[in-house]
């Protein structure tokens, strides 16, 4: 279930500088209606020298629609619609209802708030720092609930300077593996077929 917690924040600048910045973020991401993007994500693990690398696209829809589809080396899709999410790989595909599942639930609103970058705001389950590069933010959040401690140490989010969005989100798990995934020919509020969605 980690893969899909993509599913992100040293306030070393003066505090008013750093919330101008998050807060002009935060409205950026609060027109995105739709986001499609292709992304490739990276797994570092402690055990092993190589790292493993998978591919796919992303599909966004305001406010409750996402579909998280790797194509390489393997396939693998969660789409989230409404309350339901449908996992599907080669050789089976199960449908959970998130009203019914916490786990899920905050699943897909890891993943939804994390590719927008609107978990910036999320003061309640993250405490987030914020720093400036020439050509990006890096937003780190560290856990605050303990059931999301024991899985991740922090979660970092890049994010672009001009355009705003977020390009790339990094999770440290609890015992040192890392995830990176890079979001790559990011698309705004085009529009996007029903079907992208379609649980069936």
């Amino acid at each position: 279930m980690k893969r899909f917690l993509i599913i992100l924040f040293t306030v070393c600048c003066p505090l008013i500088t750093a919330y101008a910045q998050q807060k002009e973020i935060l409205q950026v991401a609060a027109t995105v209606k739709t986001m499609q993007c292709d992304f490739v994500q990276t797994k570092h693990l402690r055990l092993l020298n190589s790292a493993m690398v998978s591919e796919g696209r992303m599909y966004y829809q305001q406010s409750n629609r996402l579909r998280w589809e790797y194509t390489v080396p393997y396939t693998y899709t969660f789409i989230l619609n409404g309350q339901k999410v449908l996992l599907k790989n080669s050789r089976r595909q199960d449908v959970v209802d998130t009203s019914q599942n916490k786990l899920f639930r905050e699943i897909a609103r890891m993943m939804m708030s994390s590719v927008t970058g609107q978990n910036l705001a999320d003061s309640k389950d993250f405490h987030t720092t914020f720093t400036t590069k020439p050509q990006e933010y890096v937003a780190t959040l560290v856990p605050k609930r303990k059931d999301m401690r024991q899985m991740f140490q922090q979660i970092i989010l890049h994010i672009s300077r001009s355009q705003k969005m977020v390009t790339q989100v990094e999770m440290i798990e609890k015992k040192g593996d890392r995830t990176v995934i890079q979001l790559k020919n990011i698309k705004l509020n085009a529009t996007i077929p029903p079907a992208v969605f379609a649980l069936d």
